[in-house]
């Protein structure tokens, strides 16, 4: 029997590049002049993995929220892997506005990866490892066509396809 081909469904971000993105769009918030001297800033937990704004206002806010996804996608990070909350008021009349960054692919959703990939009937096995899939096929051919059925595809997260062996 010939040796299966794998790769690996996962959802990765680069912390180093958030925090560089994090730290540049901070530079920039200090300098704007829109937004210099409104008490405005943006923070990373690199622990909890979450992006914190805080504002004097929600319009505020929401430019700061601007700034910080055009340095994520200028260092390639897809704004899909940021999940913002809602704002809540903070102390002081200010505005706090949290996003959590998405790692790993939830169980459910790699259940319902895992049933579409059998749906569309491709000759391959697919086991969910935790917060990824690895997908087995004696052909690489059918592993690429299920990277561009996945491709496709609009879970909400991004998609990372890794180990092609």
């Amino acid at each position: 029997m010939a040796k299966e081909q794998s790769f690996d469904i996962v959802s990765e971000v680069d912390m180093q590049e958030v925090d560089n993105a994090v730290q540049q769009a901070a530079k920039e918030i200090s300098q704007r002049y829109d937004l210099k001297g409104s008490g405005a800033s943006v923070a990373l937990d690199k622990s909890t993995g979450t992006v914190t704004v805080a504002a004097p206002a929600e319009f505020v806010a929401k430019q700061v929220i601007d700034v910080l996804e055009s340095k994520l996608v200028r260092r390639g990070i897809d704004l899909k892997a940021l999940s913002w909350g809602d704002p809540e008021a903070a102390s002081g009349g200010t505005v706090r506005t949290t996003a959590t960054i998405v790692n790993g692919i939830e169980a459910e959703l790699a259940r319902r990866i895992n049933k579409e990939i059998r749906d569309e009937k491709f000759k391959v096995k697919v086991q969910i490892e935790g917060p990824k899939l690895r997908v087995f096929s004696p052909k690489r051919d059918t592993l690429q066509e299920v990277i561009a059925f996945l491709k496709e595809k609009d879970y909400g997260i991004p998609l990372q396809f890794t180990n092609y062996r």
